[in-house]
């Protein structure tokens, strides 16, 4: 079986989500929440957590008692987000929609893009327009916290294919570089039982000077780039590349 849909395709979030969404990424994004100056928001903040997936992010953030939005492309992520939700007795909006277009005017003091959402659109006038749409929904003087795999990291790591098991199931990922380190094509091979399932990821990879020029040019100000969530400057020792920038007042 090969897939080619690849982020727009609501089966590959099917039939990939034990390797996106392991329980071990749920679990990072506590350990995240619980250290991070860069989520040190106040109680009661309005969060957009645009491309939220399952509600890695949106149910810990609306545990500690913040108002989270969850806005994905993706009905089934949805679905398990709304689950998760419930089954923990808290209240978080989920909505479905396209990060090019979802937007609420001055809505909220922060709006998340977590774990490399950003870049995935053909054209990148589209990526542009995403960030546009984060900026509308921001209210004067709120934060957007971008966090993507920095085109600097991606080159220390682009190797030969990883081989990744969850249970029986086997993954083997392979990476490679195109237009010249403007994009990366993910391959990837997931081998269950006897069905092989195959598809393909392309998406816009930046620099740090990249992304941040990018986020000045959808009219964001105070722009700071962070090399990990512990606030880590952006240098040989990065980890993340995570740009926190705000809507001027």
């Amino acid at each position: 079986m090969t897939r080619t849909g690849g982020f727009q395709d609501d089966d590959f979030w099917t039939e990939f989500y034990t390797f996106l969404f392991s329980e071990q990424r749920h679990t990072q994004a506590e350990d995240i929440l619980d250290g991070s100056p860069l989520f040190d928001f106040p109680g009661g903040t309005r969060v957009l957590d645009l491309c939220c997936g399952p509600g890695v992010f949106s149910v810990p953030l609306a545990a500690r008692g913040h108002h989270v939005t969850g806005v994905d492309r993706s009905g089934p992520m949805l679905e398990r987000a709304r689950k998760l939700s419930a089954d923990q007795g808290l209240a978080v909006r989920y909505v479905e929609g396209d990060m090019r277009s979802f937007a609420e005017p001055g809505a909220y003091d922060v709006v998340l893009n977590m774990f490399t959402s950003f870049g995935y659109f053909e054209d990148p006038a589209d990526n542009s327009r995403a960030l546009r749409t984060m900026y509308d929904s921001l209210a004067p003087g709120g934060t957007l916290l971008l966090d993507v795999a920095g085109k600097e990291l991606l080159a220390r790591r682009v190797t030969p294919p990883k081989v990744v098991q969850r249970g029986e199931d086997l993954l083997v990922q392979t990476d490679t570089v195109l237009d010249d380190w403007a994009r990366l094509r993910s391959d990837w091979v997931l081998v269950r039982g006897d069905t092989v399932t195959r598809t393909s990821l392309v998406w816009f990879v930046y620099s740090a000077v990249e992304l941040a020029d990018l986020v000045r040019q959808a009219g964001f100000d105070r722009v700071e780039v962070f090399g990990g969530f512990d606030g880590r400057p952006y240098d040989q020792e990065a980890e993340r590349l995570i740009v926190r920038a705000v809507r001027p007042e």
